[in-house]
């Protein structure tokens, strides 16, 4: 479908108008007000789009797209234009810097826009006191020194819609308080129509670079973080999904105290859990903290359906969380399972399923960093000759199939896409290695499956520490760090009935503990709790 766009005299004037704007707001009228302020940050992103559409048709005029010379120029556009669009974002800050960061978190961009704007930060000057004030009694009814003991005026956080507060309640609990900006919603109205517009803009000069997909999922995203209730009973049903779950805690929410722009929870200390200089400081194992981080995700895409879309060094904000559709998270974990066994039929159907098929070949490699038809092992890196072969597919891999992949992906898929990027950027700071993730994606989606058909099964071994060696653990004092050389024989098992599979896999699988290893005998059945069986000659047990 071709994209219809204003007459060329009609862009030019356009552009135009946009270029005197941005260059000189002291044409604008009354340039305090929000209606002049959403002039002059549209026309600084139309003259930016603008020039970059420019860079892009002047600097790759009749290349072919698949010689070197056109890739080379193609990333160094890629890089200024990137350095472009973040200018752009800190000048407009706002909902242009949530954009930046949103764009930044997405793998499937090229990676001279996805390294260059993952600098943007927050930087937001907190509004002052006297207009949160009045929002807060707008909404609550009264003035906030009759509803709590102490108030700090001064911010603890501020960030694009919304600022937060310290404040005590008169029983004495501790509170955080977030209180959104007042004309917000019509702000990101506006801001996010000019964004589709760019979007259009640069789809008609380009139809290769469709980003319409782009923009409407940050759109929904930023709809989701607006509506404060909504948020509250985000939270609530994540604290529910843990409730037995101590690794996992979720602030309680003040409903009295809570309206669409107001948001009281219970104030939590803590802190980042990506600072390892603190956890080795406290004594705590970063890699056990990712691998706990790894299975709470785990948890919430595979069992409960039910995911934070933004995962952040500090899980406080619950704005952005999805339902996914029951028939969705079952494709998903039957894809997680595929991707484990390399089961190239299966992952081939599950794409034609989310409406991918013809780019299957690249679920693996996405997902789990291996070709479909890779001979290594899981958790390790491509051979010498996968990584060629690799080469020569991404070589053959054209723009338009990129933008084409992403459009076709329902929306559920994106938002995973989205999280688990930002979870392995997480992950890798705390020094998990890349198997840990894959082991524990494939382990729940296992589990996840077999809650469909044996929901009791799932649910009684998901909190007593799951794929603990409940029966094993006991006899042979094994500490849990493991590696399963046989993922075949471990799916076998596992979607069975997950203990069943602990057995199975273990049969064939090597066991660490400290800095000696050993194979685990055959033979020991996983029917209740077995008898206390022969330990091999010369293993010390501790």
């Amino acid at each position: 479908m071709v994209s219809k766009f204003p007459a060329k005299a009609t862009a030019a004037f356009c552009l135009i108008t946009a270029g005197c704007f941005s260059s000189q707001p002291k044409f604008l009228p009354f340039s305090d007000s929000p209606v002049s302020q959403g002039i002059l940050r549209s026309s600084r992103a139309i003259c930016t789009v603008a020039i970059t559409v420019a860079d892009y048709k002047y600097s790759l005029y009749g290349l072919p797209n698949d010689c070197d010379e056109y890739r080379r120029l193609l990333s160094e556009v890629h890089l200024r234009s990137a350095k472009r669009l973040l200018k752009l974002c800190e000048i407009n800050k706002g909902f242009y810097v949530k954009a930046g960061q949103f764009v930044s978190s997405l793998r499937q961009i090229p990676k001279e826009y996805s390294l260059t704007l993952s600098s943007l930060q927050d930087q937001v000057v907190p509004y002052d006191f006297k207009v949160i004030k009045e929002v807060l009694v707008s909404n609550l009814g009264q003035d906030p020194s009759e509803l709590f003991t102490w108030f700090n005026e001064q911010p603890i956080a501020a960030a694009s819609i919304a600022q937060v507060h310290h404040a005590m309640l008169k029983d004495h609990q501790e509170v955080a308080i977030k209180v959104q900006y007042p004309g917000i919603e019509k702000k990101m109205k506006l801001d996010t129509r000019i964004m589709y517009s760019l979007a259009e803009f640069v789809a008609w000069f380009f139809p290769e670079f469709r980003f319409r997909w782009l923009v409407s999922e940050f759109t929904e995203a930023i709809s989701l973080e607006l509506d404060f209730v909504q948020e509250a009973r985000n939270f609530e049903t994540m604290s529910n999904n843990f409730r037995n779950n101590k690794f996992v805690r979720i602030p309680r929410i003040f409903w009295d105290l809570t309206t669409n722009q107001v948001l009281t929870m219970q104030f939590c200390h803590g802190h980042k859990v990506d600072d390892v200089v603190f956890l080795k400081g406290m004594k705590i194992n970063p890699e056990k903290v990712a691998k706990k981080l790894l299975e709470v995700f785990a948890e919430m895409i595979f069992i409960h359906g039910f995911l934070h879309g933004d995962p952040h060094p500090v899980l406080l904000d619950h704005g952005i969380c999805k339902k996914l559709d029951e028939e969705f998270r079952l494709e998903y974990c039957q894809l997680w399972k595929a991707l484990i066994l390399l089961d190239s039929r299966k992952i081939q159907h599950l794409a034609e399923q989310f409406g991918v098929g013809k780019y299957y070949r690249y679920l693996p490699i996405i997902f789990s960093g291996r070709t479909i038809d890779s001979k290594s092992g899981i958790g390790k890196g491509m051979l010498v000759e996968e990584q060629k072969k690799l080469k020569q597919h991404l070589k053959a891999l054209k723009t338009e199939d990129i933008s084409s992949f992403m459009e076709s992906l329902p929306s559920n898929f994106l938002i995973i896409l989205r999280t688990d990027e930002l979870l392995r950027s997480t992950v890798s700071k705390l020094g998990a290695s890349k198997w840990v993730r894959l082991l524990t994606y494939g382990k729940y989606a296992s589990l996840g499956l077999s809650l469909k058909s044996n929901p009791c099964s799932g649910i009684q071994l998901l909190y007593p520490r799951v794929f603990r060696f409940d029966i094993i653990g006991p006899i042979y004092q094994i500490d849990r760090k493991y590696r399963v050389h046989s993922s075949k024989s471990y799916y076998r098992g596992i979607e069975s009935g997950f203990v069943d599979g602990e057995a199975e896999a273990m049969s064939e699988e090597v066991l660490w503990k400290d800095e000696c290893c050993w194979k685990r005998p055959n033979g020991l059945r996983p029917v209740t709790r077995p008898k206390r069986a022969q330990v091999p000659t010369g293993t010390k047990i501790t």
